[in-house]
């Protein structure tokens, strides 16, 4: 998290509302798109792999995608293709090309 000075006095803001404001900057037809990954993602991937997984950062249609552990690192791999599968089916077809996954923190 970061904070902004209004004044003496300092709000909170949450990383994944500035990625939001700065995401949905007009740069691309689908970079509005691509940030709805963060609402949507537990419905895409389901409550089991969402509580060990969390979608972290993108890089061009790169999805970065942060796991628990190195058991979900691999079981992830061979489940790429469906949870792409999954990603895309709201986003529309190509918004996210590939995924990686790598373990990192997850939630918000």
């Amino acid at each position: 998290m970061m904070t902004h000075n209004k004044g003496r006095k300092k709000e909170i803001v949450h990383i994944r509302n500035v990625l939001r404001k700065v995401l949905h900057r007009p740069t691309g037809p689908s970079a509005g798109d691509l940030t709805r990954i963060w609402d949507l993602w537990d419905q895409a991937v389901g409550p089991v792999i969402a509580a060990s997984t969390h979608p972290a950062a993108f890089r061009g249609k790169l999805l970065l995608v942060h796991a628990a552990s190195s058991t979900w690192l691999h079981q992830l791999q061979f489940m790429k293709e469906d949870i792409l599968r999954k990603v895309n089916n709201p986003l529309g077809e190509g918004a996210v090309e590939d995924i990686k996954f790598k373990i990192g923190p997850l939630g918000p």
